[in-house]
C-alpha cells in the first residue's frame, strides 16, 4: 500500500488529484496507451483471423517469411495489447519493438499490410507520440517540485539571514 506522499513521485498515478497548474500528462499517456492497446489486440485478432479463417491450410498458400510474420504478430500484437491496457513498462517496451518489426516488415515485405508503406508511417508517429507522452509525464514531479525548491531556498536564505542577524 502506498502512502499518500508517494504518489507525487510517480510518472503516471491513474486516479490522483490534479493541483492548481498541473498538467495531466500521466492520464494523457495512460489514455493514449489504452487506445493504442485497442488498435493492437484488434490487429492481433485480425492476423489470428487470417490464421483460423482461412478455408484452406493458410501455411500452404503463403511463403515462409509470410508465414512466420502472420504467427509472430498475431501472438506479439495480442501481448502488445494487453501491456499497454495494463499500462505497463513491459507492454511499452513489447509494444516498441513489436512496432519497430511491423516498420521493417512494411518496407521488405510493402503487401504484407494493407497500406504498406502508409503503415510504417503511422508506427513512427505512434512511437513519436508514445515517446513525447513518456516524457512529458516523467517530467511531471520535475516540475512540481520545481516551485518547491524555489520556496526551500527562499525559507533557507531567509533563515540564514535571520541567524546571521543574531
Amino acid at each position: 500500500m502506498t502512502k499518500p506522499n508517494e504518489d507525487r513521485d510517480a510518472a503516471i498515478v491513474v486516479g490522483g488529484r490534479k493541483e492548481n497548474g498541473e498538467t495531466r500528462w500521466g492520464m494523457l499517456l495512460v489514455l493514449f496507451m489504452r487506445i493504442v492497446a485497442a488498435l493492437w489486440i484488434a490487429q492481433g485478432l485480425a492476423q489470428w483471423r487470417l490464421v483460423l479463417m482461412s478455408p484452406t491450410p493458410l501455411f500452404d498458400q503463403v511463403s515462409r517469411p509470410i508465414g512466420v510474420a502472420i504467427a509472430a504478430f498475431a501472438v506479439l500484437d495480442i501481448l502488445a495489447g494487453v501491456g499497454l491496457w495494463l499500462a505497463a513498462a513491459w507492454g511499452g517496451v513489447v509494444w516498441l519493438l513489436v512496432t519497430i518489426g511491423q516498420i521493417a516488415v512494411a518496407f521488405m515485405m510493402p503487401d504484407f499490410f494493407p497500406g504498406g508503406r502508409i503503415v510504417a508511417l503511422l508506427d513512427a508517429t505512434l512511437i513519436a507520440l508514445y515517446l513525447f507522452l513518456t516524457w512529458q509525464a516523467g517530467r511531471e514531479p520535475e516540475r512540481r517540485s520545481r516551485t518547491g525548491r524555489a520556496a526551500t531556498r527562499l525559507w533557507t536564505r531567509s533563515w540564514d539571514r535571520l541567524l546571521k542577524r543574531r
